[in-house]
């Protein structure tokens, strides 16, 4: 079966119920996987068990002198072996599609869920923790998902051998049929020290994971303030309380392999010891003593199975749990699965309402009337990202924490309405937007209207310099911008030229309501005045909202608007406020006298308050 299908067009909606609901879920949604490897396991080792007996009829044949049986014996051999391995091939390339893309649909999940979620997600669960449930525990799952076909095969084949044997020898067919299940058993008594050490294992690897994961994202930090040693030590000291859960878990499961080749060898000498009395005594022939002897040491390979199973079954509930944990994951507590009544599903009826209809933060009273440049100050940099997240609907919550009211477009809550609609109706430009490595072509490869196109996007950015320098930094893209390369996270461009290709990336866009927070934060004055123009230029007729307190970028909004302790205290023109309102003037000034004799509560130079 081909990997084409690979990413899938919907992964799914997985059960969330519990670790084995989210496993056998995952076995449903690939059963055509899981039937074909089956098969092929069945006839694999079916031609495993089948091919001692084409040996003991030769052997048969040649003590009888039957020239024509030993001539029939070396064709079902030669027909036995070139079945298993075709068979072979078959079912190793079904059981690793089986694994791939039990994986990539786990992955793709996860992906959805972390594009659902956004910030919430790393309020709720550590980086570290993330990566490692991307990588091992996916990969965890996609094994026992492997190893599930081959485990049924496995069975199967045992039990057709054993009724095969039931029918010729009834006294060896009843140790077969008994002594399989009786070793399979032996094995589960390690399994709950082994799991319980696993988990351990795997508690304390997402621990180190987290903590290198914010060490190298505070890297720079640390080496300025000659923190590396110290940060270093603790990675050491958690990597080696990994090491020694490894070492445990290693300890159980080499005794789990040990029983895997120990008991089924001494059930085959079992067995073995009591054909070859049957064959002392009259009873069978040589012939059937090796064919016998042949099908009962086949049991090793299910036997085996069903050992790695046992293991792949221990590890993979282990990583189901913490999948699971991730998926089950809400932005808040009270969110509403689908929309709620008088709600548009439909993205695209939303976004025609949200083209004229005016955008409403209830918390804090702030109301962005339809197609005009509205500016926010609200001096406390916190409180702006909240706002900016509040109006872009579903904000991201730490646990326990209450969610706000909803903001509301028209009188659409969006917090009510699938988060594909309210993300194509308002758009969120965050005050540290991200920026992927690939061309620059990639990177304004988005969602758009199209009524805006790159260039006039990336003139009202006065990206300039910053395509410059893409250029500089990429010979071989012939002189043409969009074929330049951004490297990851954009590191070889200064903070402004970031900010101002993710500035012209959110224009293209073209969202019918756009907020934008501190986006000239790491451009100088000059440059900031221009872009306030070219943004108020590009965006005419659309709601935008910007949350700032540069003056530059204030002069250009048709309205500002004052929060103060939360609530929106005044309103009017740049000029208006600076004129009539001390604490808007406090507050964009950044005059320390100002600042006192306002109370705005807003940090002074210097760090005083």
């Amino acid at each position: 079966m081909p990997l084409v299908p690979l990413p899938l067009p919907d992964p799914g909606s997985p059960d969330l119920g519990s670790p084995l609901g989210f496993l056998r879920w995952l076995q449903r949604s690939q059963r055509r996987g899981q039937l074909l490897a089956t098969l092929w396991s069945v006839l694999e080792l079916g031609c495993t068990a089948a091919l001692p007996v084409a040996v003991g009829l030769g052997v048969q044949a040649v003590v009888d002198g039957d020239r024509a049986g030993l001539l029939t014996a070396g064709l079902l051999a030669l027909l036995l072996s070139a079945g298993q391995t075709t068979t072979t091939v078959l079912v190793h390339r079904q059981v690793v599609w089986n694994w791939i893309h039990a994986a990539s649909q786990v992955r793709q999940l996860l992906s959805r869920q972390a594009s659902s979620l956004g910030a919430a997600l790393s309020r709720r669960i550590a980086t570290g923790e993330i990566v490692a449930v991307s990588s091992g525990d996916v990969e965890k799952i996609g094994w026992y998902v492997e190893l599930a076909a081959r485990l049924y095969g496995a069975v199967l084949a045992w039990l057709g051998v054993s009724i095969a044997v039931l029918c010729r020898q009834p006294g060896l067919g009843i140790a077969v049929l008994l002594g399989v299940p009786v070793l399979a058993v032996a094995v589960w008594p390690l399994l709950g020290p082994f799991e319980r050490r696993y988990t351990e294992q795997r508690a304390l690897g997402g621990k180190a994971s987290e903590l290198a994961a914010d060490t190298v994202a505070g890297l720079r930090v640390l080496r300025g303030i000659g923190g590396e040693e110290l940060f270093l030590r603790r990675y050491r000291a958690a990597s080696q309380r990994v090491r020694a859960a490894a070492v445990r878990t290693a300890r159980t499961w080499s005794v789990m392999q040990a029983q895997e080749v120990l008991l089924p060898g001494l059930f085959v000498i079992g067995v073995t010891w009591y054909g070859a009395h049957l064959a002392l005594n009259g009873s069978i022939g040589v012939g059937e003593l090796i064919a016998v002897y042949g099908a009962t040491a086949f049991l090793a390979a299910p036997l085996r199975v069903l050992g790695e199973a046992a293991h792949a079954w221990s590890v993979a509930r282990v990583s189901a749990g913490r999948v699971v944990s991730v998926l089950a994951l809400t932005r808040d507590g009270t969110a509403a699965d689908g929309p709620t009544a008088g709600a548009p599903a439909d993205p695209a009826e939303l976004v025609r309402r949200a083209e004229r209809s005016d955008l409403h933060d209830p918390t804090t009273g702030v109301t962005a009337r339809a197609g005009r440049l509205t500016a926010v100050v609200c001096g406390d940099p916190d409180a702006a990202g909240e706002l900016a997240a509040r109006l872009g609907g579903r904000p991201a919550l730490a646990d326990g924490e209450t969610p706000l009211p909803s903001a509301r477009l028209g009188g659409t809550e969006l917090d009510a309405v699938p988060l594909a609609a309210a993300r194509a109706a308002v758009l969120v430009h965050d005050k540290e937007p991200m920026l992927l490595s690939g061309t620059l072509a990639d990177l304004l490869d988005v969602p758009r209207s199209g009524r805006i196109d790159p260039a006039a996007a990336l003139a009202a950015a006065r990206a300039d310099d910053a395509l410059e320098a893409l250029v500089d930094g990429t010979p071989e893209c012939g002189g043409d911008p969009m074929a330049a390369r951004i490297t990851e996270r954009g590191r070889s461009l200064s903070g402004g030229q970031r900010q101002r290709l993710a500035l012209a990336r959110s224009l293209i866009a073209d969202p019918p309501v756009l907020v934008l927070d501190e986006p000239t934060s790491a451009v100088d004055a000059h440059t900031e005045s221009r872009i306030a123009a070219g943004l108020r230029a590009l965006r005419e007729g659309r709601t935008t909202v910007v949350l700032a307190t540069s003056p530059l970028l204030l002069d250009q909004a048709d309205t500002v608007l004052l929060v103060h302790h939360g609530r929106v205290c005044a309103g009017g023109t740049h000029r208006e406020l600076m004129a009539a309102e001390p604490r808007y003037r406090a507050v964009v000034t950044r005059d320390e006298t100002d600042l006192a004799a306002a109370g705005t509560g807003v940090p002074a130079p210097g760090g005083t308050q």
